[in-house]
């Protein structure tokens, strides 16, 4: 295996270090090291990071190829800094079997962009009816530690305490997808002022808070582990909050697009900005910025939701919800936390890649940038500015809500495992 010696790097954004990569790990760390024959990365006021990890992708396949395939989006992952995403159950047909997850794990082996970790369904078919085989998901080579019905809430309260008594026997997490279905149903967007202006059918904060009411709950009840997907109202924050100050073991995410867009611009009808859930207010976004940099919301996920274009390019009762995120989501989350001095980069180290991988157990990810730990590693240079241009993305899909928009950073390198997946900007 060669060797790379990567230098003058900010490691954490600290100060400028040498980090020298021998095979699949670090080999050491400081200054004026030197390896002879070592391809050299100049880093000077770049910023190097851990392999980023994220915890809620879709990846599409099997069944919609056309979206997205494992191959497109780990390419995608790559591109963003990514070296392990969490891959979720709302495919067809449904990730509710060992078959299915292992199909998944395999495509993520042979393509090798990043590392791909199945998500098992919580229900069989995502019907919210019957428990799916989580125990046989567990046991099979993907070793699946996540359940999610992503898409569908898990609404019915024995079913979600079921699930969350099952898991807890090896040490899973269900992750909740908090939507009360009856509260939301004919919902185009957020339920406020915007929605009443344009005679839009509401969303209601509380279809979201009183599912988490429940949940965390549920959780301190049985004494099992609740992750919380795309957490995006100030009241679903205090919840959190309160639960995490009760011991409760609850964890939570908030999605790059609802740290930065609000409902405001809904008001374009455009369906690119049609999410699940749907952008917030102003108030929200800035309770989950406070929330995410005093550690309440644990990490940032993308929710990469990739939709073919005729999927969005239509009236917008019609379109698809949902926006890609992986080769955006560093860049604004520099934008919304790091530049506005709401967390630092080592503290961006922790949300987007040791958490995440604590959360979902994803071995060998979100680990120091030490001698003798695993080489992935993510190198930014955070003083770049530039234009997102949805053309130059590797997704199959280019439903980005950020076209046109200057967003600042941008990913120069990713290394998994030592082998560079994106030099200069470029994929391997």
């Amino acid at each position: 295996m060669s060797k790379i010696l990567i230098r003058g790097a900010k490691v954490l954004g600290g100060e400028p270090q040498d980090v020298l990569i021998d095979g699949e790990t670090v080999a050491a760390v400081g200054r004026g090291l030197d390896a002879e024959g070592a391809e050299v990365v100049e880093a000077a006021g770049r910023v190097l990071l851990p392999g980023l990890v994220d915890l809620h992708t879709h990846l599409r396949e099997p069944g919609r190829e056309d979206s997205e395939t494992v191959l497109t989006g780990t390419r995608a992952a790559a591109s963003g800094g990514y070296t392990a995403v969490f891959a979720m159950a709302n495919t067809f047909p449904v990730a509710d079997t060992a078959g299915v997850v292992e199909q998944v794990w395999r495509l993520g082996r042979e393509h090798g962009y990043c590392d791909v970790q199945p998500i098992g369904a919580v229900t069989v078919g995502l019907e919210g009816r019957k428990l799916a085989e989580l125990g046989a998901m567990h046991e099979s080579a993907a070793g699946v530690t996540v359940f999610s019905d992503d898409g569908k809430c898990v609404d019915d309260a024995v079913i979600m305490r079921r699930a969350l008594e099952y898991v807890k026997a090896f040490g899973g997490v269900v992750a909740q997808h908090a939507q009360e279905p009856r509260l939301t149903e004919g919902a185009q967007m957020n339920e406020g002022v915007v929605s009443a202006e344009l005679g839009l059918g509401g969303w209601p904060a509380v279809a979201e808070e009183s599912i988490i009411a429940r949940d965390v709950l549920l959780a301190e009840h049985v004494g099992s582990r609740v992750h919380i997907c795309h957490l995006s109202t100030a009241g679903s924050v205090e919840i959190v909050r309160w639960a995490k100050s009760r011991g409760i073991d609850v964890t939570a995410e908030v999605t790059p697009h609802h740290l930065l867009l609000t409902d405001e611009l809904v008001r374009t009808y455009d369906p690119v900005y049609k999410v699940n859930p749907p952008l917030r207010t102003e108030r929200d976004v800035l309770a989950l910025r406070e929330a995410l940099a005093d550690g309440t919301i644990d990490i940032v996920a993308t929710d990469h939701a990739p939709h073919p274009h005729e999927d969005k390019d239509c009236e917008w009762a019609a379109a698809a919800m949902g926006m890609v995120g992986l080769e955006t989501a560093l860049s604004v989350v520099q934008d919304t936390m790091v530049d506005t001095g709401l967390l630092t980069w080592a503290e961006v180290a922790d949300r987007m890649s040791f958490a995440p991988a604590r959360i979902g157990r994803a071995s060998g990810h979100g680990r120091p940038v030490s001698a003798g730990e695993p080489a992935n590693l993510t190198l930014v240079d955070t003083a770049y500015r530039g234009s997102v241009d949805p053309a130059g993305f590797a997704s199959r899909s280019r439903n980005t809500p950020y076209e046109g928009r200057e967003l600042p950073g941008r990913v120069t390198h990713t290394w998994l495992r030592g082998k560079a997946t994106l030099v200069d900007g470029k994929l391997t």
